[in-house]
């Protein structure tokens, strides 16, 4: 962006101060036209008075009512579809007085914020390949935790595993003892919160790239440890530091995929991530069916051997990607930012224009953040409005989790304690992969009409459903064949809609609620929020449930999920706001504003500028004087 200075760029100013004035004038004298017409109240400013949303704790007085009008707030007594909000006037004269050209900031902010939430689907495709391939890249690390996690999941129920670490169960088979289940699934918990809380500090200083690599060349080393494993012990220890590089991807693959992207494609390449962890399960069953027939130690240790595979060739990729132009921002590199936002871009599409547009954006929502809430530490992630986008990052993934998922996490287990063959429990493992697979795949085409939370709220009610009807057929002790193969059936159907709903949708949701300045942060807080429930909750019951030496609930065990669901289904109802279609500037205003979650859909955000014309004016004003002040000691 170019600055000008002296008189040049204050006729400059003036004129753009005048032109805002103006249009504002216009649409506002249109819109009051139209209000008169079908029987509304006139408008201000472009925003009628009583739609405008208003704060928390100030619905009832008087005065309270009066800060509102100058803050561009109201009382909200329209229809939902008739709402409108924008950004604090208070706010913007503070942005206004740490920036030197202001107006031309908030013109080319808005201009790219139309432009990203007008863009078609097929224009962003166009433009954007480069993005697209770049957040691909970076996001195949989770293909490796997908695997790894999938491989360790399944050893429990994996005969030449048991056989070789399990003791004798009262059935006569051999069983990997529930304590050890429980500490080699916390000890991977536990060194995923480790290597998310490193990511949080190595990614303030390094970036996403090169967090990435340090955890593509850690993981390589780590491998080793349950390769060469010959007790339960040192395989616990390889889990742990294995969780430590999977924490890193994560939150880096995640955080990246969500600023390398214009709107349109933010749920694209958001639920891309949780695809790649279900194509590393998918390819994880393919190779433990595959080998199920051997009995020897290479059984269990080749699919370890294979994670080898992955690091080189993703490492490569991820140190030929640029980086996120966001960090950049963030940490005032703003050169740096416009060569990466020129990277992700087709240079046919993307003109010196649209790059200044697009720095503009960045900067005013960086700086809007900024005067909002000024750190960026942890502890800012409690503070103010950032505390209820915490509370909605955290308490999203733990619905993942406890909505019943963790019965197809375990479902190879599920399926040989309801009664079914181990060859066919691993093959239908297999075919609940590949269903999960298509579920994601099918979110891309439904997600922008339905909307997250639909989406989402639906699939929780579903998934109850499912949950209910497993359950019963665990009534009879032992089950019928009929009832182990109807319960086997609800499992894989109850987590091929996790995958169509909650699964990949929370990737999108983590993404997009926090501020820029905090995203990295709270993925990290949020993830870890997952972990520490699967550590204290999680582990300790879900192996319990179906493990035969233990409580041997079978199929009953949904009816405890089912419970789990519902409380989590109202939290979701009553909390979880609609970010559909939204750039990161809009979201961070109706968070401001303090919109309630339901009606975040409803509420209307006409453009960047309003409820900045007194900024605006401050400035000019301020650049008045002293041009003037400067003339006359001049003469």
């Amino acid at each position: 962006m170019n600055f000008l200075t002296g008189q040049r760029r204050l006729v400059i100013l003036q004129i753009i101060v005048a032109g805002t004035a103006s249009l504002g004038k216009s649409i506002a004298i249109r819109m009051a036209k139209s209000g008169e017409d079908e029987g509304r109240s006139p408008q201000v400013g472009g925003i009628r008075e009583e739609e405008k949303i208003q704060p928390e704790g100030q619905h009832k007085a008087t005065s309270g009512e009066g800060r509102d009008s100058e803050k561009g707030l109201g009382n909200g007594n329209l229809g939902e579809s008739e709402r409108y909000t924008q950004i604090d006037p208070a706010i913007a004269s503070r942005i206004a007085a740490n920036v030197d050209d202001f107006m031309t900031l908030v013109n080319e902010a808005n201009e790219a914020n139309e432009r990203e939430r007008d863009m078609e689907l097929s224009h962003a495709f166009k433009v954007y390949p480069k993005a697209i391939a770049w957040s691909m890249i970076l996001s195949s690390c989770l293909i490796m935790e997908g695997f790894g996690t999938a491989i360790v999941g399944s050893y429990i129920s994996y005969p030449p595993f048991r056989d070789k670490f399990g003791t004798q169960a009262p059935n006569g088979d051999y069983q990997i003892p529930a304590s050890w289940q429980n500490g080699i699934a916390g000890a991977t918990n536990v060194g995923e919160i480790i290597g998310l809380q490193i990511a949080g500090v190595l990614c303030e200083r390094w970036g996403y790239r090169w967090t990435l690599i340090s955890a593509l060349t850690g993981v390589t080393a780590f491998i080793f440890f349950p390769f060469f494993a010959n007790s339960l012990a040192i395989f616990l220890v390889g889990e742990l530091f294995q969780g430590m590089a999977w924490g890193v991807f994560q939150t880096m693959t995640v955080a990246y995929a969500a600023e390398v992207c214009p709107v349109p494609l933010r749920h694209y390449l958001t639920t891309y991530v949780n695809l790649c962890w279900i194509i590393g399960q998918f390819i994880s069953s393919g190779v433990l069916v595959g080998l199920e027939g051997r009995q020897d130690e290479w059984g269990y240790k080749i699919p370890f051997s294979l994670q080898w595979i992955w690091p080189i060739p993703i490492g490569i990729g991820t140190y030929l990607a640029p980086e996120s132009p966001w960090w950049c921002v963030r940490h005032n590199y703003k050169e740096r930012a416009e060569v990466s936002l020129k990277r992700l871009a087709r240079s046919s599409g993307f003109s010196q224009r649209d790059a200044d547009a697009a720095m503009a954006l960045m900067i005013y929502t960086d700086e809007m953040e900024k005067q909002a809430s000024q750190g960026t530490t942890y502890w800012d992630c409690f503070k103010r409005i950032d505390l209820r986008r915490t509370e909605i990052v955290c308490l999203i993934w733990i619905a993942q989790t406890m909505s019943g998922t963790a019965v197809g996490g375990l479902s190879s287990y599920f399926f040989q304690q309801a009664g079914i063959s181990d060859a066919d429990s691993f093959k239908l493992g297999w075919g609940q992969n590949g269903l999960n697979f298509l579920g994601t795949v099918a979110t891309w085409f439904i997600l922008n009409k339905a909307g997250r939370r639909t989406l989402v709220l639906w699939g929780m009610i579903v998934m109850f459903i499912l949950l209910l009807i497993t359950g019963f057929m665990g009534i009879h002790n032992p089950p019928s064949t009929a009832e182990a193969w109807t319960a086997g059936t609800m499992v894989i159907l109850l987590s091929a809609t996790a995958n169509f709903s909650i699964g990949p949708v929370v990737y999108t949701i983590v993404s997009e609620i926090p501020s820029t300045r905090l995203r990295a942060k709270s993925i990290i807080l949020a993830r870890n929020a997952y972990n520490a429930i699967n550590i204290a909750f999680i582990n300790i019951v879900s192996y319990r449930q179906l493990n035969p030496a233990e409580w041997n609930w079978g199929p009953k065990a949904a009816f405890f999920w089912a419970g789990t669901n519902v409380i989590f289904t109202v939290w979701i109802f009553f909390r979880l706001p609609e970010t559909k279609g939204r750039t990161y500037a809009e979201l961070d205003i109706l968070f401001e504003n303090k919109v309630p979650a339901r009606k975040f859909a409803s509420t209307k955000i006409d453009n960047l500028v309003h409820g900045t014309e007194g900024a605006q004016k401050e400035q000019v004003d301020f650049i008045t004087s002293n041009t003037e002040g400067r003339t006359e000691i001049h003469e």
